[in-house]
């Protein structure tokens, strides 16, 4: 019962907080069936992980974790650019942005699943994945994760009124994005070629980008959504002002919840009592990768 009650809380403060964004992102926007198109492309971004969460829970496997958000970013921003279409021509505003996320979470999924494949597992499910309630927090956790980071383009996505030609602001928007992808896939690659030679085994990686910054890759994915809601705040009216939600809560999540906080106590568990390594966390930035 416990348990029960917890994943109950946890999957109603999500989805409240998901619908908090989705009524004010809504204004303004298309309905498809009677329904705010934007509504329908939330409780699509859930369904998908509480279907995978089934399979999942009963294999006690996170094998697909990721990958299941990379295709629930996929699905969710494919399906807002279909069924918009068939309300009002599609800009090419619109074609960019979807086109930004499948580059993003198809990189992104694909990397993170042969990452599995290769260690076997991921830490952070140790204790979740043996019971199918508490496993189901994470699986919710990532459709609000979603949602939140996508609600700037699927609020452009699903807007009933037309955005105009691009402009200098859309420039500045795909720039950082560019900019942010590019410094996610060199820290991604740097960091799993440092882990492939032998000579690393049992060391943390102050090579590359890593020298200057000991998160380089979460200041690539805050930077190239930041990008994506500078695009949308071009466009955005009203209560969809909300879409810029989408970098703040990816700053927020990377740097106080669940990646840098747990990466550090990982990294202090096994080094913290090295004086390489504390001089190394002394020199190094925490996220901006500069001298």
């Amino acid at each position: 019962m416990k348990h029960l009650g917890s994943a109950l809380a946890v999957v109603a403060i999500c989805v409240s907080i998901s619908a908090g964004v989705v009524a004010l992102g809504s204004s303004g926007g298309l309905v498809w069936n009677g329904v705010p198109l934007l509504a329908v492309c939330a409780a699509f971004a859930f369904a998908v992980q509480w279907a995978a969460w089934v399979p999942a829970s009963i294999a006690r496997t996170e094998a697909y974790y990721d990958l299941t958000g990379s295709l629930t970013y996929l699905s969710t921003v494919g399906f807002a650019l279909w069924a918009g279409g068939g309300e009002r021509p599609i800009e090419l505003r619109q074609w960019l942005l979807a086109g930004c996320v499948v580059v993003w979470a198809g990189r992104l999924g694909t990397f993170l699943f042969r990452r599995i494949r290769r260690d076997g597992k991921d830490g952070r499910f140790d204790d979740l994945k043996t019971h199918p309630l508490r496993f189901i927090v994470p699986w919710t956790l990532q459709g609000l994760w979603v949602v939140l980071t996508a609600s700037a383009v699927l609020i452009t996505l699903t807007r009933a009124e037309p955005g105009g030609p691009l402009g200098p602001l859309d420039a500045v928007g795909f720039g950082l994005w560019a900019l942010g992808f590019a410094i996610e896939v060199v820290a991604d690659r740097q960091k799993a070629a440092f882990r492939a030679r032998p000579a690393s085994a049992g060391r943390w990686i102050d090579e590359g980008l890593w020298s200057r910054s000991r998160h380089p890759n979460y200041f690539g994915e805050i930077l190239l959504w930041a990008g994506l809601a500078v695009v949308g705040a071009g466009v955005f009216t009203g209560g969809q002002w909300i879409g810029l939600i989408s970098p703040v809560f990816v700053a927020v999540l990377l740097l106080f919840v669940s990646g840098v906080p747990l990466l550090d106590a990982r990294a202090k568990e096994r080094w913290g009592d090295d004086p390489a390594y504390q001089a190394y966390r002394a020199r190094t930035r925490v996220l901006l990768p500069l001298p």
